[in-house]
């Protein structure tokens, strides 16, 4: 992309929820709304800002609609910013993994990055060894996307992504919608349509620290996955069209538990994965909006529950992460500094017919909704 600098400001967004939020307020604006007032590909970006009734405030940009700062009180009413990100668009311009983005046109992987679609075979940029990952070299997450409207607690965003994209069919248009809620909740909305028979894979990508973006490791912080099967994966991270039990693995999440206490196990694809990196088959009936995980920080007692429409979550434990990248206070983001639970179809759904499908077809409109609603445990 081509770019010019000074930096402009723009929209992103996450969800969140009722909390406690005590007397202090935060301490808002560690992320300089200047340091994003830029032009890429002729378009510019803003840095947003959505603040709800309790001083919980997300800082979203336009730049692949990614989520920059989440704002929220722990249980002594203490505020921080609880996910991962830079404090200027120059940092995200450069390699990142995906902070707080959403990924598209297909989150997640396309196995050999081909699928067939109506006898047709699409061939896909690799760009994850053999594989396609979160849509390809150039995803929604390298996009400046159009700010339709926003207000105090609102952002609506939009984008064309037009047929053959990274070898994608049909043009596709796409609305997200984040909503912050005096709840706490922050949700986000996915709607879109095509032209043309094509597969559509929309999640977030935010990292978390319930403790703090810069406060090291999450392997302290609890985790509850309500899901009894697992897709297992190969050794290349694609889904072998296995849906597993996680009783007896180390993927069993259906109680609470810390991330850290099975993370490096023996257990194959623990090792495949390096850690957890995982698509999880959440317990629901159909597209009900339902509960996926929830997650808890006990030295903060700051909660966070996922709810969505869609069938799966990936749970992601930043294994990659090495302590190079210099987050928004000037501290690397260590091995393991932050989880994901990006909502989803299953990986590589075009290849597997038994999973649920992700085919999008002309006349038809794509709706799912995933709320991150953050609360306190004292």
């Amino acid at each position: 992309m081509k770019t010019n600098f000074p930096l402009v400001c723009g929209g992103v967004l996450v969800l969140f929820a009722a909390m406690s939020c005590g007397t202090q307020k935060p301490k808002h604006g560690e992320v300089d709304q200047k340091m994003f007032d830029t032009l890429l590909d002729s378009k510019q970006v803003k840095l947003v800002n959505l603040v709800n009734k309790n001083g919980v405030e997300v800082q979203i940009t336009n730049y692949g609609a990614r989520v920059v700062s989440v704002w929220v009180p722990d249980k002594n009413g203490k505020f921080d910013d609880v996910v991962l990100g830079f404090s200027s668009i120059k940092d995200y311009l450069k390699v990142n993994p995906n902070f707080g983005a959403v990924v598209g046109r297909y989150g997640n992987r396309i196995g050999n990055a081909q699928f067939n679609l109506n006898g047709t075979v699409y061939k896909l940029e690799k760009n994850d060894g053999k594989n396609t990952l979160h849509g390809g070299f150039i995803g929604y997450d390298e996009r400046v996307w159009n700010i339709e409207k926003t207000d105090k607690q609102s952002l609506e965003l939009s984008y064309l992504s037009k047929d053959q994209e990274e070898g994608f069919p049909g043009n596709l248009k796409i609305t997200v919608t984040y909503t912050l809620t005096d709840s706490n909740e922050l949700k986000i909305n996915y709607a879109a349509t095509t032209d043309k028979p094509t597969v559509l894979n929309l999640t977030n990508h935010s990292y978390f620290n319930l403790n703090g973006q810069d406060s090291g490791d999450i392997l302290g912080e609890e985790i509850m996955i309500n899901a009894d099967k697992f897709t297992p994966v190969d050794d290349g991270l694609i889904p072998t069209g296995e849906l597993r039990a996680v009783a007896g693995t180390p993927l069993d999440f259906t109680k609470s538990t810390l991330i850290g206490s099975r993370i490096n196990d023996s257990y194959e694809q623990i090792k495949f994965g390096k850690g957890y990196d995982h698509n999880f088959v959440l317990n629901k009936k159909g597209k009900e909006l339902s509960v996926a995980a929830v997650a808890y920080d006990p030295k903060s007692g700051r909660v966070l529950e996922v709810t969505t429409t869609e069938p799966g979550v990936q749970f992601y434990t930043g294994n990659f992460l090495d302590g190079k990248l210099i987050g928004k206070s000037g501290k690397g983001y260590i091995h393991r500094g932050g989880f994901c639970l990006e909502t989803q179809h299953f990986p590589d759904s075009p290849n597997h017919p038994a999973f649920p499908t992700t085919t999008l077809n002309p006349g038809e409109n794509y709706n799912t909704t995933t709320i991150f609603k953050f609360s306190v445990k004292k």
